[in-house]
């Protein structure tokens, strides 16, 4: 353990000291596009933060390779190496796409050859434990396929949830604990080495997040990009197909006993299958959300809107900061939920406290659409803003004539807050009146 707590600190103050430098550069090379229809920040702000996530990568690999321990897993497995080409690849996609905007049929081909590269090297899928069929082994080709179409999910899926500031690195981080304490407990409960690269890259994936969060936490001075947010969803794809495609389920020998408790023990065989999707189940929901709100209007699937989840939490009167808060909940509890079951899948304790955080999630979600207002017998005791005569008073031609001059006049404002060179960071958002049109939205972020 000490070793990878070293390798996560290592790996998250090269990111952390590298972002600096990294956002000055990319001030100096013009990566600050301008501020789009579906765009929350308002002033223009340096991207390819994912330059420094992809240095702590190589700086966590590197150290990692050199402490005793760690250094076998070097020696007998080539995942990390098949990590570091596949990423390498991305991540020069990525960096390409911040400066040039490319066309999105060519990063996804580009996510492909990275896939493909990982699976040249290993990295691949080679059995699936099914319930209630058992081990099932797989071809050649259906492995590639499979992994190539879990590394495609993953990637996009962190990519369409990286809307908001802080948003795309605090739910992979929070994904990679989660993943992190169930790959440990793999291998150090039931003593299979195959857990170890699956462990490995959680752990370096919490420190490429956590030194980059600092930077990216709103309002945020640089973005991390396609660079960054298609890396981490790689990395993160990575470790889910080591685990789950590696590590052989008859290797746990939990096959024993009644056969009520054979299907309680054998639940950590089960949970790679579902680990690996519930720690990206929001943005794969927001993902597929995507693809059908935009197919059935029409349009193609990779053209940008403004109707994503973080974007619906800022319309229903959320903050900024509220609503990645709202975002990090639901990752953790999803996450966290799954860690919990896999490790006793009996206590029905576990289930209730899932059913009473989720109805607390809600509770959270909806707040702002809950107006209260008192009593008109209580309305004298209470602020105007609680007060039914306050929310439907009509104004007057003097305070008509004075709400326009208030409203013309923060629109100029906004106007010249939009058109400022400046490259502070983003800021929030203001009303909701102020957004515009999902219809009219432009590319994505």
């Amino acid at each position: 353990m000490r070793e990878y707590l070293l390798t996560l600190c290592i790996t998250a103050a090269v990111t952390y000291l590298l972002t600096g430098p990294v956002r000055k550069f990319a001030i100096v090379a013009g990566a600050m596009p301008e501020i789009r229809a579906r765009d929350v920040h308002r002033e223009p702000t340096p991207r390819l933060g994912g330059i420094a996530m992809f240095f702590g990568l190589c700086a966590g690999l590197l150290v990692a390779d050199h402490l005793t321990n760690l250094h076998e897993l070097f020696v007998r497995s080539n995942e990390p190496r098949a990590l570091l080409s596949g990423a390498a690849l991305i991540w020069l996609i990525g960096v390409l796409d911040d400066k040039f905007e490319i066309d999105a049929l060519i990063k996804l081909g580009g996510q492909m050859i990275a896939a493909g590269v990982m699976v040249m090297q290993g990295l691949t899928i080679l059995w699936l434990p099914v319930p209630g069929v058992g081990n099932v082994a797989l071809t050649q080709w259906q492995g590639t396929l499979l992994t190539v179409a879990l590394v495609l999910v993953t990637i996009n899926a962190v990519n369409f949830v990286d809307g908001l500031d802080g948003l795309a690195a605090g739910m992979v981080c929070i994904a990679a604990t989660a993943f992190f304490l169930y790959a440990y407990r793999i291998w150090t409960s039931y003593g299979i080495e195959a857990a170890a690269p699956a462990t490995l890259f959680a752990a370096i994936l919490m420190g490429m997040c956590l030194g980059f969060l600092p930077h990216n936490m709103h309002p945020a001075r640089i973005f991390m990009g396609d660079s960054g947010s298609m890396l981490i969803g790689l990395v993160l794809a990575a470790g889910a197909i080591s685990i789950t495609g590696q590590v052989d389920p008859d290797a746990l020998n939990l096959y024993a006993g009644s056969e009520k408790a054979a299907v309680h023990q054998t639940v950590p065989v089960y949970i790679p299958l579902l680990l690996p999707l519930t720690i990206i189940a929001v943005p794969a929901a927001d993902l597929v959300l995507a693809i059908v709100r935009r197919t059935w209007r029409g349009q193609s699937p990779f053209a940008a809107d403004r109707g994503h989840l973080h974007h619906r939490l800022l319309e229903i009167g959320h903050s900024h900061s509220r609503a990645v808060l709202i975002m990090y909940f639901w990752s953790a509890l999803i996450g966290f939920g799954a860690l919990a079951y896999s490790v006793n899948s009996a206590s029905m304790w576990i289930v209730l406290g899932v059913v009473f955080l989720s109805a607390i999630g809600l509770a959270l979600l909806l707040l702002p659409r809950f107006t209260p207002h008192a009593p008109r017998w209580a309305e004298i005791l209470v602020p105007p803003r609680y007060r039914h005569s306050a929310a439907v008073a009509p104004m007057g031609p003097v305070a008509a004539a004075d709400e326009s001059e208030l409203s013309a006049e923060g629109e100029q404002q906004a106007a010249v807050a939009v058109g400022v060179p400046g490259v502070n960071g983003a800021t929030a958002i203001g009303a909701r009146s102020r957004f515009l049109d999902r219809r009219k939205a432009g590319t994505s972020r």
